[in-house]
């Protein structure tokens, strides 16, 4: 075998190969709660500076947590890839996670983007502010997600039901700068100003404002970031009449959340997956997925696309995402005694 290995390295300096020509026979095996589009290109661009050839399978966010507890140790997959600091959590919590630690991650990501324990890093920003409907709403008369339950909503903000992990997210983010209590009493007020029932993703939570359903819908960034460079006129349309207002600007901050990335327990090319994470985590990959997808870069210094720009310059939440995933249970239990649908 030895020298078998030897003869094909010899092969390789006579012919004039790279050592990434080499080990074109490598591999890595990605599980991505992200879109083919969204993720693919930077993949290939991976495989051809590297010779690994990544093998990737897309599907539901929790669709995919599933699979891999099903699967266990014997799940061919190398990486989790899916959104939301809770996911994150959720899927270290099940025991299908393994910690790792990389000097080029840590220097890249900012700690509170990622588990402590290594078991995961985040890789890009989704900020959940206020949208408001221009002309309908001052936004002189917005200033914190606290301020939402005050009467004046009333019948006026649109918002997604309580199962949507973003929203739990944000509850358990207010969990943890007002307390349990505190943050019940202003759900309870808060549930009462909605326009409708909660129904629908965040895009028709926008789509709900414009339409004049509403006043306020509370959304991803990067789903307004993608109407608005949408090739449908309608969804062009929609998102035009909102403009996004960054609340608690004077306090902590507005919440922010990850997407981001875990190596599995099961992971049998784990030296690969590393690259392949530590690559995701460049300020090229970051630039290019930002402009792609719309959302922040997990890596501080990296430009921009225009469309985030015009969103201005806003102070982010510092909570440690940590505590999005530990404090889930009582944010599900919290809303579920507020009446949030």
């Amino acid at each position: 075998m030895f020298k078998q290995k030897q003869l094909l390295l010899g092969m390789a300096f006579m012919l004039g190969l790279t050592p990434a020509m080499v080990s074109a026979g490598q591999e890595v095996n990605l599980y991505s709660a992200r879109k083919e589009k969204l993720i693919k290109p930077l993949l290939d661009k991976f495989s051809s500076r590297t010779g690994i050839k990544v093998n990737l399978v897309t599907g539901k966010a929790d669709a995919l947590l599933k699979k891999l507890q099903s699967e266990g140790i014997n799940s061919p997959a190398d990486i989790l890839l899916t959104t939301d600091a809770g996911r994150l959590h959720r899927a270290k919590s099940a025991g299908v996670t393994q910690p790792f630690f990389s000097d080029k991650l840590k220097k890249a990501i900012p700690s509170q983007y990622r588990d402590a324990s290594g078991h995961w890093y985040g890789l890009s920003l989704r900020a959940r502010p206020i949208m408001y409907v221009k002309g309908r709403v001052n936004p002189s008369e917005l200033s914190t997600y606290e301020a939402l339950a005050d009467s004046k909503w009333k019948r006026r903000i649109c918002i997604r039901s309580s199962s949507n992990i973003y929203n739990q997210s944000l509850i358990a983010s207010m969990i943890s700068a007002n307390g349990e209590k505190a943050t019940e009493n202003w759900a309870k007020k808060f549930v009462k100003n909605f326009a409708r029932p909660p129904k629908g993703g965040d895009r028709d939570q926008i789509k709900g404002a414009a339409s004049g359903q509403c006043d306020i819908a509370v959304a991803n960034t990067y789903y307004l970031a993608g109407m608005l460079n949408s090739k449908d006129k309608k969804q062009r349309s929609a998102a035009n009449k909102v403009a996004v207002f960054w609340p608690n600007q004077n306090g902590r901050g507005a919440h922010v959340n990850v997407s981001g990335a875990a190596l599995t327990k099961s992971a049998k090319n784990r030296h690969n997956a590393v690259k392949l994470i530590e690559f995701l985590a460049e300020p090229e990959s970051q630039l290019w997925y930002a402009q792609k997808n719309g959302e922040y870069p997990a890596r501080p210094g990296v430009k921009m696309s225009s469309t985030l720009l015009s969103w201005g310059k806003f102070k982010a939440d510092n909570l440690n995402l940590v505590n999005l995933g530990t404090l889930n249970p009582k944010a599900v239990m919290l809303m579920d005694r507020s009446g949030w649908k």
